[in-house]
């Protein structure tokens, strides 16, 4: 069975207001991207990485491969002009022969191991999966015109749905090919357009993506927190 990583790295970083695109945002010293593809480089059930960025970038992503000794890494594909559209051009990379494609967003630094393994686990049973988390905070469906209170949700039935999701790659393909599907907000919502189900794997909390400032002050924050520890993407 061969299976292959699309990692998401085209974010241009305006929310970050750094002159840096986001997956070459530094972190402790190093890029944002390095962390991701260092996980699924070092994750023995992957056969190879696809790395897709804006086309002004390709030259520094390939440069980060380089300069870490990424093995793994197959091809850097220039993006869309949307997120959904940069991963169907990655996954039109993957070649017929692969069997299941695991996807991931590059600014989210902190994705171990454990839990790409039981994301593949559960695909090879469903053909879908989700990583996520349980909901903590009190969720209210407002009026977005009078911002009055419409309910209260129940907070037992919501999860926060993060990367890596992972298909069967064929699966994930006729969900591409669906007719009047526009900017979707993650793989996994044209998958259920299908009528298919899709499985969601418990992650954890660190797992953040990293969007604004904010993030990268917390992001810090679980690096130092781990400094005085050995570190296991496990």
């Amino acid at each position: 069975m061969i299976m292959k990583a699309i990692i998401a790295a085209g974010g241009l970083g305006t929310r970050l207001k750094t002159i840096h695109p986001k997956p070459l945002v530094m972190l402790n010293g190093k890029p944002l991207l390095a962390y991701s593809v260092e996980v699924f480089d070092k994750f023995p059930l992957i056969d190879s990485i696809i790395i897709v960025t804006h086309e002004y970038h390709v030259l520094d992503v390939e440069d980060v491969v380089r300069h870490y000794n990424f093995q793994k890494v197959e091809r850097v594909v220039i993006g869309g002009e949307t997120r959904s559209a940069s991963v169907y051009n990655g996954l039109r990379e993957t070649g017929d022969k692969t069997d299941i494609v695991v996807i991931h967003d590059g600014a989210r630094p902190f994705i171990k191991a454990q839990t790409i393994q039981k994301a593949i686990e559960q695909c090879k049973v469903h053909g879908a999966v989700v990583v996520g988390v349980k909901v903590k905070p009190t969720i209210k469906r407002v009026d977005p015109l009078n911002l009055f209170v419409r309910e209260t949700l129940n907070r037992g039935e919501l999860w926060e749905i993060q990367t890596p999701q992972v298909f069967n790659r064929e699966l994930l393909l006729k969900a591409y090919a669906q007719k009047g599907v526009e900017n979707p907000t993650d793989d996994a919502g044209l998958v259920e357009r299908l009528g298919v189900p899709v499985k969601v794997v418990e992650g954890d909390y660190e797992n953040i993506k990293i969007t604004t400032n904010e993030d990268l002050v917390l992001a810090e924050a679980f690096l130092n927190a781990r400094a005085d520890v050995p570190y296991s993407h496990a």
